[in-house]
C-alpha cells in the first residue's frame, strides 16, 4: 500500500479494466495526487519514463520523447529481446489537466486512438484511460494485455507522486 498525498493513513485504489464494446477497452483509476500533477507525469518524458514501464515485464525504456500539444508527436523505445521496439503516435487533443488523446500509430494506418480524462475531487484524480480500436477484430488482435498492464503502472504512478511529493516537502 502506498499513503496517498493529503491523506491521513494507507489508500489502495483499485484498477479496472473493461471492454466496453467490440472496439474499446476502458481503464479506469483513482490517483491519489492532483489532476494537474497526474496530466504532467502523462506528458513530461523524465515523469512518464518513471512510471509507464511495469517493472514485472523486466522491460527497459531506452528512450521517451514526447510533444504534447495538438499535432506533437510522442515516441518511446523498449528495450524487447530480441530487438527494440518503439510506440508512437501524434497527440490529436490536449486539454491541460484535463483530458489527452493521441493516436497509436505503430501498427500502420488504421491503429488505435487512446483518450484519457482527468477529473480531480479532494486531491484525488479519476483517470479514464480508453482505446477505440477501428474494428471488433483489430481489438481482438491487440487483446487486452497492455490495458491490463496498466493496473500495475497505475501503481508505479501512485508511488511515483508520493515520491514526488515528499521530495517537494508536501
Amino acid at each position: 500500500m502506498t499513503a496517498g498525498i493529503g491523506s491521513s493513513g494507507p489508500v489502495k485504489n483499485r484498477t479496472t479494466v473493461e471492454r466496453k464494446s467490440d472496439r474499446e477497452v476502458v481503464v479506469t483509476r483513482t490517483i491519489n495526487g492532483p489532476a494537474r500533477i497526474v496530466f504532467q507525469a502523462f506528458t513530461q518524458a523524465d515523469l512518464l519514463r518513471r512510471w509507464w514501464v511495469p517493472r514485472s515485464m523486466g522491460m527497459t525504456l531506452l528512450s521517451c520523447e514526447v510533444d504534447a500539444r495538438v499535432g506533437g508527436k510522442y515516441r518511446l523505445v523498449f528495450d524487447f529481446d530480441p530487438e527494440p521496439v518503439a510506440f508512437f503516435g501524434t497527440y490529436v487533443e490536449v486539454e491541460p489537466y484535463s483530458r489527452l488523446a493521441w493516436t497509436n500509430e505503430e501498427g500502420g494506418e488504421g491503429g488505435s486512438v487512446t483518450t484519457v480524462t482527468f477529473e480531480e475531487t479532494g486531491g484525488r484524480t479519476l483517470v479514464v484511460l480508453q482505446e477505440t480500436y477501428p474494428s471488433k477484430e483489430a481489438l481482438d488482435a491487440a487483446g487486452t494485455g497492455a490495458a491490463e498492464a496498466m493496473i500495475e503502472t497505475f501503481d508505479q504512478l501512485d508511488e511515483l507522486l508520493v515520491t514526488l511529493a515528499e521530495s517537494s516537502g508536501q
